[in-house]
């Protein structure tokens, strides 16, 4: 057995024998085969190789935005030869996938989630995954050959443009981007920031949210997407976005405008409106992907801490770690939570399996908020076991931290999530109250008649009698 698969005092606990017992009805032989597969690929393989691809991208800002990394490449033709490519398109939805559900490929996202260069070795990196979904679903003929194709091949990248500098743009009506139908062309004007992708040399194309009918009473119908490919005239890219002081590089997040950049009308996704409902099919499913991704980094958050805890030349008061009782209440707590999250999206994947996104915003929703919450106060308390080094550069641990923290703005910010799941919930309040009242009524009813008095069982009625007045 490879010392790099060790994960237990036993040696090693293949990834198929730890899938969850509610979720093994659910995978085939085939995923699972393949789930062992992506676990050694990625221990042995992406995470070692993780140290060449960070030293490989450069130093100055310049090389970092214009560098492609050789060692992606090789770890790609590995991937390729070992089947494990595209996994992320659902089968029920999409034929241009591996043929995994999307509960089976979230349990291999998991994995993914433990390597800056997993996901990109197997083509399951963001953005992409939610623009090739895009585009298999929506995409003309046309549309398809022209972008899905290379990028389901690894060739290109892709941005996905939304947000902006100047608006809530949390509740995506508010984008103010404009797409105008000139003729056989449309023309865009405005700003974008955010943009995750666009900062990589191979992004060739953008696929862009804006408005074409503002002015609609509907303000879900003012919205459409449009395809840009990169090089098109009038775009500027102003700046990369630091997080937490990480660029992200070369994939990075930038800021860019356009100013009348024109494309071709048949770069038109779907029709005129359908904007709003393009982007949150494109959503759900990425939802669950980096929540199954953010599972992953917890478990490795995890597995460094237990690492320091056990180190014998890390004594405080005379004891290792692990002898004092609050680090292993703090395993104790991660553990609880990271099995509880890992149940949540699961389930939320089945749903999504026997429906589509659209049938499981409940369970989507829910894990939004709580994974990337439990993924932080995991990697949190592993930083705390390390000290100045948890902080530092000498461990994953900030760098993981700084985009956890980002999971819990992208793809819809907390509070939105929270907002809409209290409003749905609370429908149910009347009902509830209804119930609850009836309830009491035929407790009371029944009461009577056994005979008993309808009172509350500890009422005493004691009194000292009336007081005496001086008056």
């Amino acid at each position: 057995m490879s010392e790099l698969l060790v994960n237990s005092e036993k040696g090693h606990l293949s990834a198929s024998q730890r899938i969850p017992q509610i979720a093994r009805p659910f995978v085939s032989e085939r995923a699972a085969k393949t789930l062992d597969l992506v676990e050694k690929f990625v221990e042995e393989e992406c995470i070692p190789h993780d140290e060449v691809y960070i030293r490989q991208i450069g130093e100055t800002t310049q090389q970092r935005f214009t560098s492609h990394p050789s060692v992606i490449e090789d770890l790609k033709k590995k991937a390729k030869a070992l089947g494990l490519w595209n996994m992320f398109l659902p089968k029920n939805h999409f034929k241009e996938g591996a043929g995994f559900s999307n509960l089976e490929y979230g349990l291999m996202a998991e994995y993914l989630g433990k390597s800056r260069t997993a996901s990109e070795a197997t083509n399951c990196a963001a953005p992409d995954t939610g623009n090739m979904e895009v585009l298999a679903k929506y995409g003309t003929d046309a549309q398809k050959k022209r972008w899905l194709e290379p990028l389901l091949e690894g060739k290109i990248r892709s941005a996905f443009l939304m947000t902006e500098p100047q608006v809530a743009s949390s509740d995506a009506t508010n984008i103010e981007m404009t797409i105008t139908r000139d003729g056989d062309s449309y023309v865009l004007n405005g700003s974008k920031w955010w943009s995750s992708g666009i900062g990589d040399p191979r992004c060739e194309i953008f696929i862009v949210l804006g408005k074409t009918d503002p002015n609609n009473a509907n303000k879900y119908a003012q919205q459409s997407v449009v395809l840009v490919p990169h090089n098109t005239p009038g775009i500027t890219i102003h700046r990369m976005l630091g997080v937490f002081g990480y660029d992200d590089a070369p994939h990075g997040h930038g800021h860019v405008s356009f100013t009348n950049v024109r494309v071709p009308a048949s770069n038109l996704v779907l029709g005129e409106g359908d904007g709003f409902k393009i982007i949150q099919g494109r959503l759900g499913p990425g939802r669950i992907h980096h929540a199954m991704r953010s599972i992953g980094a917890a478990e490795k958050a995890l597995e460094w801490f237990l690492a320091r805890i056990n180190d014998p030349r890390k004594k405080p008061f005379g004891e290792m770690l692990h002898k004092h009782g609050i680090m292993l209440d703090r395993v104790a707590r991660s553990r609880i939570e990271i099995d509880a999250a890992r149940l949540a999206v699961l389930n939320a994947a089945i749903t999504i399996d026997a429906s589509d996104a659209k049938g499981a915003l409940k369970e989507i929703a829910e894990v939004k908020v709580l994974v990337p919450q439990m993924n932080l106060d995991v990697i949190d308390r592993a930083i705390q076991a390390y000290g100045g080094a948890g902080v530092s550069q000498d461990t994953p641990l900030a760098a993981m931290y700084a985009n956890g923290r980002t999971m819990r703005i992208v793809d819809g910010p907390d509070e939105v999530h929270l907002l809409q799941l209290g409003k749905n919930e609370n429908k149910r309040g009347k009902a509830h109250k209804s119930r609850i009242e009836a309830q009491r009524k035929k407790g009371h009813e029944l009461c009577q008649k056994y005979g008993i008095e309808p009172k509350d069982p500890l009422y005493l009625g004691r009194s000292t009698g009336e007081g005496k007045s001086k008056l």
